[in-house]
């Protein structure tokens, strides 16, 4: 019989709004146990910090040219992290073996094998007292990977425990990643292309909300159909079956957000419109480009991730995609599925197992990952 371990697992993403916190119990392999979920949302002072220094780093230049604030907001981010994770380990009477450790990325390119997560995971070692998994994407980047998704793995054992086979886990993040798996066993993932983080950027820079909630602006309003097309047309060009991973910044090349002719032509509720529909055309588009060819006609399509909550935008993804269930439909909090995911994955790492694969990453061969700081 395998061991379990009980490992933590913390996940902060791209709409920087707080941190997920699970505690696993997993032998890395197939056994699978949720012991506690909990979500510590950020001060304002931290979300301030961090968007603004995301929007800063447009270049791995700006990652120099901004480093002193990179190592304070790195500091800041990781003290919270050190809290929440004190705070969720009180409540349980477990052992805590791990921690897994995301961080909180601030700049990511594929292409140039660079991404920047911030997190101190020394410093969150010290202040635990527990042995951190950190930094996952790195060993992946130096196999020729494109660093993500790396969820992944722990889809294969999601769809295991509600019985699943054929089955597509659509995680519509700030980026939306998708990872199918046949019935054969055989899996495939991918970053597809933007999630929320097209429409949070434009409200937060035309309100003073952080999101649309349940897309209750974007359904007033009107599609722009001249700048939806332009969108469309920069995003087919791309070959998505070569573009594994996406940043933020991918993304918003489809859009010129800070050229004020185009803040100017349009309203909040058609700007918001118009990034929802873009946002679900460009699922569609990337399933049938990506993954078209392995769908059956029995196959099953999740979604995952906090997107799931925006209503309007489920309602634009199932005129595409009928048929949609969300992951709490099987008795699994869909809040939770990403901190879950980093906790298996640093027990993964721990015991030297692949965390990436050429199929989801497209590394050169299966490969572990995350550096491992031992208390």
């Amino acid at each position: 019989m395998s061991k379990s371990y009980y490992s933590l697992g913390l996940m902060s993403g791209t709409s920087m709004d707080g941190v997920d916190a699970s505690i696993i119990q997993s032998d890395g392999e197939i056994k699978f146990k949720v012991i506690l979920d909990k979500y510590f949302e950020y001060p304002k002072g931290i979300y301030k910090n961090l968007t603004k220094l995301r929007d800063k780093i447009e270049s791995s230049k700006d990652l120099k040219k901004f480093s002193k604030e990179v190592i304070n907001v790195e500091k800041e981010i990781t003290l919270f992290h050190a809290k929440a994770a004190n705070d969720i380990i009180k409540k349980t009477k477990v052992n805590i073996d791990f921690i897994g450790f995301h961080g909180q990325t601030i700049y990511h390119n594929a292409r140039k094998k660079i991404s920047k997560q911030l997190g101190d995971g020394k410093l969150l070692s010290k202040i635990t007292k527990k042995t951190v998994v950190f930094d996952f994407r790195q060993n992946d980047l130096k196999n020729n990977g494109h660093g993500a998704p790396l969820t992944p793995a722990f889809h294969k054992i999601l769809a295991k425990k509600i019985n699943i086979k054929n089955v597509t886990f659509i995680n519509i993040g700030g980026i939306i990643n998708v990872t199918t798996i046949l019935d054969d066993g055989n899996f495939h993932a991918c970053d597809i292309g933007p999630g929320m983080c097209l429409i949070d950027k434009w409200i937060r820079i035309n309100s003073k909300k952080k999101y649309d909630n349940k897309g209750k602006i974007a359904s007033t309003g009107t599609i722009n159909n001249n700048i939806f097309d332009i969108a469309m047309k920069k995003y087919i060009k791309e070959d998505r079956k070569k573009i594994k991973s996406l940043d933020v910044k991918d993304c918003e090349l489809y859009f010129n957000f800070l050229n004020p002719a185009f803040r100017r032509s349009l309203s909040l509720k058609n700007g918001a419109a118009t990034l929802i529909e873009f946002t679900a055309m460009t699922l569609r588009w990337g399933l049938v480009t990506t993954i078209g060819h392995l769908i059956k006609s029995n196959h099953k399509f999740i979604l995952c991730g906090g997107g799931r909550k925006n209503v309007f935008l489920l309602q634009r993804i199932n005129k595409y995609l009928p048929g949609l269930k969300v992951i709490d439909d099987f008795d699994i909090n869909g809040d939770f599925v990403e901190s879950q995911a980093f906790a298996y994955l640093a027990i993964r790492s721990y015991l030297n197992l692949p965390i990436s694969f050429p199929q989801t990453t497209g590394a050169m061969r299966p490969c572990t990952g995350g550096t491992i700081i031992k208390n």
